[in-house]
């Protein structure tokens, strides 16, 4: 089958840019042919770079490159702001050709919140009625689609996907942490992840554990919520304990932070809002544990996994990160129910199976008794 995926794509710094790639990789593996349409920046074989992300006319020139590699299928990644000024209004006139020249249109969404703005709703609204399938990767977000925007036979739940890695042998050492109990904060940078909570609770946790250090590698983005970029390193720098705190900076290429992930123990993500996490199938793919915050898509994936432990309030959240530091046979529990959730549910080999039954159920074929063959 040959599917084309519009998404960002690396080197574009974009998490639906890397979900997209391991996504296509994963479906290659399994016999499928898979471009990627991206907007400009973008490179890779297979992969197409033809449109701005603030371009007025983003659909149509997306469709123009789209149309003439006769796809079977056409996968929208969408996040609002990906396609074009006001929350990607331009995007609906891709849909709205593709449906008219007969082409099925598979549409992950990224964002799915119970109340959006009214500007989202609407392009939301229109994305699902012109879709030949949604997917989502919670429950919650199915339900909150079939409540208010289309039929459920028409929305498809698939978790985020994780790879499956052994962990960069040297890590510790290259970073200098060896020895060391390391709680890890990482990836981008914005207020709502709420990270400032952890350096907040940190002075407690050393105190509790004497080898404990925090790592903190935030990926390099100054627009992004400077304000709060800037409080929270004051935060760090005015800590009676910054001398058991790493701090790195930079862009992360995905072996570096491969490296910086390995190099961890506990990974907190006390996030105020978000759906599921992008970062925590990276931590899942080292089998590393994490506390979360009770946000329904953070809580749902623990509770499936038994790969960590929710913390309600910022005690809790210092207390769980000391009992996983201290308590060894905890931590090997949790990585071991990591382990198998990844292996089991989410690797990306998993996921692209079940985007293959989405893509067959929607796509056109002559008889009921044909097969694919290419």
């Amino acid at each position: 089958m040959r599917t084309v995926m519009v998404a960002t794509h690396p080197p574009i710094e974009c998490g639906i840019g890397t979900y997209a790639q391991y996504l296509s990789d994963a479906l290659r593996k399994q016999g499928n042919e898979v471009f990627t349409v991206s907007p400009f920046g973008a490179k890779g074989e297979w992969v197409l770079p033809c449109y701005s992300t603030e371009s007025m006319h983003v659909g149509i020139e997306i469709f123009s490159v789209v149309s003439r590699l006769t796809p079977d299928v056409l996968h929208v990644q969408h996040e609002f702001g990906l396609y074009g000024p006001r929350p990607g209004v331009n995007v609906l006139d891709l849909f709205y050709r593709c449906r008219r020249a007969g082409l099925p249109v598979v549409t992950t969404l990224h964002t799915v919140r119970e109340k959006l703005l009214p500007e989202e709703d609407s392009v939301l609204r229109e994305i699902v009625r012109e879709t030949s399938a949604a997917v989502v990767h919670e429950y919650e977000h199915k339900k909150i689609l079939a409540e208010s925007y289309c039929e459920a036979d028409k929305i498809h739940v698939i978790p985020h996907g994780a790879r499956e890695m052994t962990e960069v042998g040297d890590a510790r050492k290259k970073i200098g942490v060896e020895g060391k109990k390391v709680i890890l904060l990482c990836g981008y940078l914005r207020e709502t992840k709420r990270y400032d909570k952890v350096v907040k609770v940190f002075p407690a946790v050393a105190e509790a554990v004497e080898d404990a250090v925090l790592l903190v590698a935030f990926k390099t983005r100054s627009v992004d919520h400077p304000a709060y970029q800037r409080e929270l390193y004051r935060m760090v720098e005015e800590l009676p304990v910054r001398d058991r705190i790493v701090l790195l900076y930079g862009q992360f290429p995905q072996e570096i932070f491969d490296t910086i992930l390995s190099a961890s123990d506990v990974v907190p993500l006390p996030y105020e809002a978000g759906a599921q996490s992008g970062i925590m199938a990276h931590c899942f793919a080292f089998r590393k544990p994490v506390v979360t915050s009770g946000l329904k898509a953070f809580r749902s994936w623990v509770e499936q996994s038994g790969g960590g432990l929710v913390a309600e309030s910022d005690e809790e959240l210092a207390v769980h990160l000391i009992r996983i530091l201290k308590d060894d046979n905890l931590r090997k529990t949790l990585q071991g129910n990591i382990a198998k959730f990844v292996t089991e549910k989410i690797s990306w080999r998993v996921v692209a199976g079940k985007y293959i039954k989405v893509y067959k159920k929607c796509a056109w074929r002559p008889s009921r008794h044909s097969r694919y063959f290419g």
